[in-house]
């Protein structure tokens, strides 16, 4: 079975700093695209940052400068390295990803972890 496990969220004091993880695990052939999304609460969940199997990366405008996407892909890993964090930060984060498993083709989502920015 295909898992996501994100891990790296927490408070800190805007201007401050978090690195992001996000694992898969499970029978897989192949992992494309790799992502993160947030959601604040009474907002919809947006995109933040995405990676192609090739290193392609974009961003919402919001974290450009700010937000550093990157991913191992021997150890199936995504990061997602936020600088200069500001209160509008706050979300719960998720990853996801375009796994090909056994008799399976589809995005998997992780379980999200809340960032919690404070002023």
């Amino acid at each position: 079975q295909v898992q996501l496990v994100a891990s790296g969220g927490g408070l800190v004091q805007a201007g401050g700093s978090l690195r992001l993880s996000c694992a898969a695990s499970g029978s897989i052939f192949s992992i494309g695209a790799m992502g993160w999304y947030r959601q604040a609460p009474g907002k919809q969940r947006e995109m933040v940052a995405r990676i192609t199997s090739g290193g392609e990366t974009n961003y919402t405008d919001s974290v450009k400068g700010r937000f550093t996407i990157s991913r191992e892909n021997v150890k199936r890993t995504v990061y997602l390295q936020m600088d200069s964090l500001k209160p509008e930060d706050t979300a719960v984060y998720y990853c996801n990803a375009d796994i090909a498993a056994v008799a399976t083709l589809r995005l998997y989502w992780g379980q999200g972890t809340q960032v919690t920015v404070s002023s």
